[in-house]
């Protein structure tokens, strides 16, 4: 669209004078199918434009002015530091003007300018995404979720004839794309392990809902819209037009991210945001609903790329490479309905052995789930993971519960395909046997690695340790290992021991290669 097309007011919001502020020339619009965004260096301004789409309705101005109040007070939650008012634009004569004591004519929601370099897929794209942000990044997800509003009305929104028909609506409207980008086997077997998932699992729908896992989520959580700025991260740009979209489950929101990094092939990076965020939550239950979503959320980039192909105004080079990219999604989505084979893995060690930094890189290895001892004690106890354990947190009691609670979850999720790496001391014989016990009942493969470090290793560790969930202290050392039982004859077969002052990927290479 050349300027002397674009509508009057964007040409003249392109103009520096149109603003009360200082502006950086020239002026940057940003166009996509539903808003204007004009780049004026301190400050950016997006407007709606006049469009209906079904599923999204901006086609009058009070519609307008709606959802841009909208937008504002849903971004408040990730990023209130981006979004910072909605403004009228009035007009006298030919001349429009932000603010003004006239009637409004339109509405544009003000917000701080950031670099684009501060974005989560720019930083991918430079190599400068590490383990560390997607770690911090669970976090800051798992606090906006805590914080995220539900009632009766959101929850409706995860009864399955309602997560079902925006599923259903993505395979109806991609069937013309079979043959294409889409092939006949992946869109069959891909819609039957939706419509099985929906048949089978109505209790675990049901549950999620009793539990409070439908909120007012963000809906939109990929890596363009999560950025690092002023060391600080931000969620924005969430979704504010469509209540469906927005009105999920909390694992629609970390599946999206998930698939996204697993899109570009960092799968490790997912890894680490998956297991920070359950961790931080306590929601590993919430991980049977992953593969749905999963598969969901790739299916939908799938569909919108290959939207593009039936745009006359597309060019054929873009189609091609769009026709690509849509193959891709479709297979990610296919892939995710897989059936996976589960395992079992328990940790075992002292305190400071190494048993959560070996655990941690088996995991990004694996794309294990890594359930610690210490998160579920803590969230047992009905504690801040980050708080200091009382004595009553530590009792005999209260260690069967942890235990109980580890294996439950490790045999729940290995049985739906997770590898499951349970990471605690493991130092009595009987906690191990029920482990075995279990696991060979459900017939999966189970492991048990067995970290050790000489006594003035463990020592210094436990001394040094900052910024943990653990509460260990190397005053406990003498009791822990007072304590421990060897490992017996019947164990021996599944025991690895590991020397955590060596280097853990050679003694852990047969591991990962099964």
């Amino acid at each position: 669209m050349t300027e002397a097309t674009l509508p009057v007011l964007i040409q003249q919001m392109l103009q520096p004078g149109f603003y009360p502020h200082t502006v950086t020339e020239p002026i940057q619009l940003i166009q996509t199918h539903i808003s204007y965004v004009l780049l004026t260096g301190d400050y950016a301004y997006k407007l709606k434009k006049p469009v209906n789409f079904g599923f999204l309705d901006f086609s009058s101005l009070e519609k307008r002015q709606h959802f841009c109040h909208e937008e504002l007070r849903l971004n408040q939650r990730g990023a209130a530091e981006l979004y910072l008012e909605v403004l009228p634009v009035t007009v006298e004569g030919e001349q429009y003007h932000l603010g003004g004591t006239e009637k409004p004519v339109e509405y544009v929601l003000k917000m701080r300018q950031f670099p684009q370099e501060s974005l989560f897929s720019t930083l991918f794209e430079k190599g400068k995404l590490n383990q560390t942000h997607l770690e911090e990044l669970g976090r800051v997800v798992a606090q906006y979720h805590a914080q995220a509003q539900t009632n009766d009305y959101i929850r409706s929104f995860g009864e399955v004839p309602q997560v079902r028909a925006a599923i259903d609506e993505n395979y109806q409207q991609t069937e013309k794309y079979i043959g294409g980008p889409q092939t006949q086997a992946q869109f069959t077997e891909t819609k039957r392990y939706t419509d099985n998932f929906f048949i089978e699992r109505p209790e675990l729908f049901a549950h999620r809902i009793q539990n409070n896992y439908i909120r007012e989520c963000h809906g939109d959580l990929h890596l363009r819209n999560i950025a690092l700025w002023h060391d600080k991260i931000m969620l924005f740009d969430c979704i504010e037009f469509n209540e469906p979209f927005r009105f999920v489950d909390v694992m629609y929101d970390v599946a999206f991210t998930v698939m996204d990094l697993e899109a570009r092939q960092s799968h490790d990076l997912g890894n680490a945001f998956l297991n920070s965020y359950i961790e931080q939550t306590g929601d590993w239950e919430g991980l049977q609903v992953l593969p749905l979503y999963l598969s969901r959320q790739a299916y939908v980039r799938a569909k919108v790329t290959s939207f593009l192909l039936d745009d006359a105004s597309v060019p054929v080079t873009v189609k091609e490479e769009a026709t690509k990219t849509a193959a891709d999604y479709y297979k990610q989505a296919w892939e995710y309905t897989k059936p996976q084979k589960g395992q079992l893995i328990l940790m075992s060690g002292l305190s400071g052995s190494g048993k959560s930094t070996t655990a941690r890189y088996l995991a990004r290895q694996l794309g294990a789930i890594h359930v610690r001892s210490d998160a579920v004690r803590k969230h047992l106890g009905g504690i801040s993971l980050w708080e200091r354990g009382g004595d009553d947190l530590y009792t005999p009691e209260m260690t069967e519960k942890t235990y109980g609670r580890l294996l439950e979850l490790g045999i729940l999720l290995a049985k739906q395909g997770f590898s499951v790496i349970l990471d605690a001391k493991y130092d009595r014989q009987q906690l191990r046997q029920e482990a075995i016990a279990q696991a060979t009942m459900h017939q999966l493969p189970l492991q048990i690695i067995n970290c050790t470090a000489p006594l003035e290793v463990l020592q210094e560790r436990l001394a040094n340790r900052t910024g943990d969930i653990a509460d260990a202290t190397a005053d406990l050392l003498a009791s822990q290992l007072k304590q421990a039982e060897p490992f017996t004859e019947e164990e021996q077969p599944y025991v690895k021991i590991l020397d955590t002052t060596q280097p853990q990927q050679a003694q852990l290479k047969q591991i990962i290669r099964q």
